[in-house]
């Protein structure tokens, strides 16, 4: 088992490297970083993302880092997850459709000893994937003529993240993570006037660190609340700019790989608080309220204003016996809904997203090795000049193994 789990490690590690950036496409990732990812493990996805007063007993929960305490002695867990999406995008005008599926993340994380846990993941921050063609702007406001403008952009951001548990108590825990961002986004804007073409390509690589901290407190064996803090930090920027002009008379390379000044991004505190009630050993009950201080950080994009943003997440999960010796028995059942006021600010309307989940969790074995599935369905945007609305697809597909290291064999 021990080689197996470290081959798979070894493996995952090797592909998310090679593929760890965009997982979605959409139009609105044309802003800031790009579209925010949220990686969610295990159940959570099914959840309505619903997980920061959740234990990690049977999964690596992501959401709160002082929840790895609840890892079972000697435990190993490793988890790997990708995620399709199908997508649909609609304006006043036009409707179209889009699909994609990537790998969404890779982690482990075991116990040090009984009163402290470690993890790091591996998953995507930010996705930059969008495309616009033949977008026709007048050259002066209420003149007739008219250039044109094709935009294509790609790249986004890996999130490498470290966690550390400590339990101050039976009731008590702290969590302590430290997000390592990095990656890079390309802009590739083409304008057209008469037979003159002007392209202006813009490749800018990031770098950064965010600090997290993190809590959970047990009422009793039932009920639990969690907390989350994310340090606002400061994202470096690094921009080269390369420019081509193309007309009847040949072209010209105007400026290559030029160093451009370019502000660096920030990202804002965020807070976050959670609970989750067992009721009966079968029902679970869990919220979550989320808070971004986008205001604070003071930043605008060409297109749009970011502005504080709120995350409301329910989710409820059944499972008839966990010792069962019925399968049937053994399987989590989950649903979940999330609202999202959005941070994006388009002509004094925010991109807000809506969304409802299904899914379930079947055990491969007595331990805490699962399958998790779920499905959610949800909308972001909405039809109004100069907005779109998208109504998306996603199946979430995560394998976390489970391994018992450091016990010695017992001869009959």
């Amino acid at each position: 088992m021990k080689k197996s789990i470290f081959f798979i490690v070894v493996a995952s590690f090797n592909y998310c490297l090679s593929f760890s950036q965009s997982i979605a496409t959409s139009p609105y990732s044309l802003y800031g970083l790009g579209s925010l990812y949220d990686s969610n493990f295990g159940i959570i996805p099914a959840l309505g993302t619903t997980g920061i007063a959740l234990s990690s007993e049977n999964f690596i929960n992501n959401k709160n880092a002082a929840s790895l305490v609840d890892i079972p002695a000697n435990n190993f867990f490793f988890e790997v997850g990708g995620t399709g999406i199908q997508t649909s995008f609609e304006d006043n005008s036009r409707k179209e459709s889009r699909n994609n599926s990537q790998f969404s993340h890779f982690a482990f994380a075991f116990p040090i000893n009984n009163k402290s846990a470690f993890s790091v993941a591996m998953m995507p921050y930010s996705s930059s994937s969008f495309k616009i063609s033949e977008l026709k702007i007048p050259i002066i406001d209420g003149a007739d003529a008219y250039y044109y403008l094709d935009v294509v952009g790609t790249g986004g951001l890996n999130n490498f993240d470290f966690s550390y548990a400590y339990k101050l108590s039976k009731k008590w825990s702290l969590g302590f993570s430290a997000s390592v961002l990095f990656g890079n986004t390309t802009d590739k804007r083409t304008f057209t006037i008469n037979n003159s073409n002007t392209t202006i390509e813009k490749e800018i690589s990031y770098k950064g660190i965010r600090p997290i901290v993190s809590s959970q407190f047990k009422i009793n064996p039932l009920l639990t609340f969690g907390l989350n803090v994310k340090a606002p930090s400061r994202v470096n920027a690094t921009n080269k700019q390369s420019v081509t002009v193309v007309s009847g008379s040949g072209e010209s390379n105007l400026e290559t790989d030029k160093l451009i000044d370019t502000d660096d991004f920030y990202l804002p505190m965020e807070i976050g608080v959670g609970f989750n009630k067992v009721f009966k050993n079968k029902l679970n009950v869990s919220f979550d309220y989320e808070k971004k201080f986008w205001d604070s950080t003071n930043q605008s994009d060409m297109y749009g204003y970011f502005s504080n943003q709120e995350k409301f997440s329910m989710g409820l999960s059944y499972i008839k016996a966990k010792t069962s010796r019925n399968y049937l028995d053994r399987i989590k059942f989950a649903t979940g809904l999330n609202y999202d006021t959005g941070y994006l600010e388009v002509d004094s309307k925010k991109i807000q997203d809506k969304s409802f989940s299904i899914g379930a969790s079947l055990p491969l074995d007595h331990l805490s090795s699962s399958l998790f599935i779920s499905y959610t369905y949800g909308q972001k945007g909405r039809i109004t000049d100069p907005l779109i609305k998208e109504n998306y697809h996603k199946l979430s597909l995560n394998l976390n193994l489970d391994g018992i290291w450091f016990v010695r064999n017992k001869l009959e």
